[in-house]
């Protein structure tokens, strides 16, 4: 479980294919704090740390992320957003992060508002997940609140902090994004598909 509050970045070192598994390999500063099976959230996705060395730790995405992420599009110098799993009594700043990405995104708008920026992303409604006005919802793996929920798109405003720390600074128009909605969000369009 995650909170959904980027912890730092880490820079993608390598990327090795093997069979239908990737193995990613990332340099970060808290890679010397990790432990061989610890679950790290990248991107939002959970992953299993599986070898470090140095400055550097490797994790395994199967088909199954490498098909429901962006995983599959990065590459060596990519930044990525990072956050270890939650420890039991800390502070809940963000809210309930699994680091199961639902379904990509893409970023169709970007604005500058005055020393913020307002983010406006596209997904696909046929995989019923749906975001709610005011609700949570988590893009690459930061927690934020949703702005204009519509049937397939939704709006994010950042704060510089959150812009200065997390990739969103690197994201152009265009750019797929991972997405996990809200645990609230779900059950409500589980409810809604079942009873259609």
């Amino acid at each position: 479980m995650f909170t959904g509050i980027i912890e730092t970045l880490g820079r993608i070192h390598e990327i090795q294919k093997d069979q239908n598994n990737l193995h990613v390999t990332v340099d970060s500063s808290i890679t010397h704090e990790l432990k061989i099976d610890q679950s790290v959230s990248h991107n939002g996705i959970c992953l299993t740390v599986v070898a470090i060395k140095d400055s550097l730790y490797t994790v395994t995405a199967i088909d199954e992320t490498i098909l429901k992420t962006n995983i599959g599009d990065w590459k060596a110098g990519d930044i990525v957003n990072l956050e270890r799993g939650m420890k039991l009594g800390d502070r809940l700043d963000g809210h309930i992060v699994q680091g199961h990405v639902d379904q990509t995104g893409t970023c169709i708008k970007i604005e500058e508002a005055n020393g913020s920026w307002n983010y406006t992303f596209e997904y696909d409604k046929n995989q019923n997940n749906i975001t709610i006005e005011k609700g949570s919802i988590t893009v690459n793996g930061v927690s934020l609140t949703v702005v204009n929920s519509k049937e397939n798109e939704f709006s994010v405003s950042i704060i510089p902090y959150t812009y200065e720390h997390t990739n969103f600074k690197d994201f152009k128009v265009g750019t797929k994004i991972n997405l996990e909605f809200d645990v609230v969000g779900k059950y409500i369009s589980r409810l809604y598909s079942i009873n259609k």
